[in-house]
């Protein structure tokens, strides 16, 4: 159903090697569950296959057998990670079609933002990787609106 090979989004990505309806399982994102503190030691080490399962535990997807690992973020994603229990599933959320990648939003917070560039080439794309919710905030900042307007279109303060 899918393949890796070379993106033009970043590095490697994942493709589908048939058309994929919308609601399918693409695939589990697999690997070691880890707590928290080795989470934070392996990210600050390099590794970039972390996925947060929970308050307690993240995946740590950087194994051969996680071909999930290879899905790029989208500001438009075609797919969508669902946690059910302890399982990661990547998820259409649209039809895919043959060769298409496959792509989800990665859902990075406000935190350090500045730090991840988007590369996905949507026309809606932000700029960064970065959740939904976020996108108008950072439209804001960009457009170069006081930090108040900011604050009052998440309905919070910065």
């Amino acid at each position: 159903m899918v393949e890796s090979r070379e993106s033009v989004i970043h590095g490697s990505g994942l493709f589908a090697t048939a058309v994929i309806a919308s609601g399918t399982r693409v695939l589990r994102y697999i690997g070691e569950r880890i707590d928290k503190a080795e989470s934070s030691r392996r990210c600050e080490a390099g590794n970039h296959f972390i996925f947060t399962l929970d308050d307690d535990s993240d995946i740590d997807g950087n194994v051969p057998e996680n071909l999930a690992r290879f899905s790029n973020h989208s500001c438009s994603p075609n797919c969508e990670a669902e946690i059910e229990g302890e399982e990661i599933w990547i998820v259409a959320v649209r039809d895919i079609a043959p060769g298409e990648e496959i792509t989800y939003n990665y859902g990075y917070d406000l935190g350090e933002y500045l730090e991840y560039p988007c590369r996905c080439g949507a026309a809606n794309c932000v700029g960064y990787i970065l959740a939904e919710e976020f996108f108008e905030h950072v439209r804001l900042n960009q457009a170069g609106k006081p930090a108040d307007a900011l604050g009052d279109a998440l309905g919070t303060r910065v």
